[in-house]
């Protein structure tokens, strides 16, 4: 869950994006795991919903570091967070998103997205 203050809104990289919606210093975690909220799901429970819902996860769950074959679905707009390879947090710790730089309020928030989605390609927009 995030844990600044953040807003969604149009973004420049990709349809929406998340924002700061408070001054964020460096080294500041902006995001933690917190089961139930976020939620984990297994590839086989997600076969069994609706296409639509499946379409949905597919887009916006990501891989579990330790669990193969889990999937986490962030409980709030952390999931609007676009990727860019010069990303201003750091998710290469798992349970902790972590601000790079110093982050005005205002700023879109970025991360690398390889660095939880383990299969698939990216490209810089």
């Amino acid at each position: 869950m995030m844990t600044v203050k953040s807003y969604i809104a149009p973004s420049g990289i990709q349809g929406n994006g998340l924002y700061a919606g408070e001054p964020i210093k460096k080294g500041q975690v902006i995001w933690k795991y917190v089961p139930p909220f976020d939620i984990e799901i297994t590839m086989e429970e997600v076969k069994k919903l609706p296409q639509i819902a499946q379409e949905y996860i597919e887009r916006y769950g990501y891989d579990h570091h330790d669990k193969p074959g889990v999937l986490i679905l962030d409980g709030d707009s952390g999931r609007y967070m676009n990727h860019s390879f010069t990303p201003n947090t750091d998710f290469k710790v798992p349970e902790l998103g972590i601000a790079l730089v110093d982050i005005a309020e205002g700023e879109e928030l970025t991360c690398n997205y390889s660095d939880f989605k383990s299969e698939t390609e990216f490209k810089e927009v």
